[in-house]
């Protein structure tokens, strides 16, 4: 399955494919795009279900299954090799990728990567249904509501310390995109019983970032070293929650500046 992609500049040097995460759209990298496409190929891509990519009766939303969507998807577009930078189960599927065909993959960024918890989830993580709800009573009214910082405030209060300098449009585009995601749940299904045990080869340079502030992954059960691929750089940022690209994009372009060096 090709996904639904956009591409932003034209430089010569290895493309940067940006994968979002569950519920997410490829609006979610509109932080990093413009300055990083002023160096770069940037490809963004929606995941089935997501943003402009429809979802297929019987779609195999695995993260490995993904993976090979992304895949594809640099075949359709003739990309024989990149760098993937993923956010929350764009990360895990990032890390699949790399695992999977260590050839095609230049370097892994993991922002916030889903998959690296202690125990695999058996049931949709507490409150699934409660956000996915709010996003979708909130569409209509959101246009209007997240122009004000109380609107602002609940949608993203609780996705990071640092919603209050997120952007009406950012916050509007994120809205939109878990309300309108068929994807949603198919994803949240396909991740249970499961987390990333593959082997990533160390021909393929990996740097995971988390947030100190991230309620969706938290430290205490969801960021477990010993799961991640042994030669990984891993970065704590303080003060930033699950969505480092909104809270620090300048920070997450230079990451990616120095694994495509």
């Amino acid at each position: 399955m090709a996904l639904k992609s956009n591409s932003y500049g034209d430089a010569t040097t290895l493309p940067v494919i940006l994968i979002h995460g569950m519920g997410s759209a490829s609006t979610a990298w509109q932080t990093v795009v413009p300055e990083l496409s002023k160096t770069h190929r940037v490809i963004t891509v929606d995941l089935p279900g997501h943003g402009a990519t429809d979802l297929p009766p019987g779609t195999d939303m695995s993260p490995k299954a993904l993976a090979e969507y992304v895949i594809e998807t640099m075949d359709a577009l003739s990309i024989e090799k990149a760098h993937v930078v993923g956010n929350s189960l764009g990360g895990w599927t990032a890390l699949e990728m790399a695992a999977a065909k260590p050839e095609r993959v230049a370097s892994v960024l993991g922002l916030a990567p889903a998959g690296l918890w202690l125990a695999p989830f058996t049931a949709r993580y507490p409150g699934t249904a409660i956000a996915r709800n709010l996003a979708s009573g909130l569409k209509v009214v959101s246009p209007f509501g997240l122009k004000y910082e109380w609107g602002r405030k609940v949608g993203f209060g609780d996705v990071s310390p640092q919603w209050r300098k997120y952007s009406y449009q950012l916050c509007l585009d994120a809205t939109l995109a878990l309300a309108n995601s068929t994807g949603y749940y198919p994803a949240w299904d396909a991740l249970l019983h499961r987390r990333f045990d593959s082997v990533v080869s160390e021909s393929v340079p990996v740097t995971i970032v988390f947030g100190d502030s991230d309620k969706t992954l938290p430290a205490s059960s969801c960021q477990e070293k010993t799961l991640a691929p042994k030669h990984v750089t891993w970065l704590n940022w303080e003060s930033c929650g699950h969505a480092p690209m909104w809270d620090y994009p300048e920070r997450v372009i230079a990451e990616i500046e120095k694994l495509t060096k």
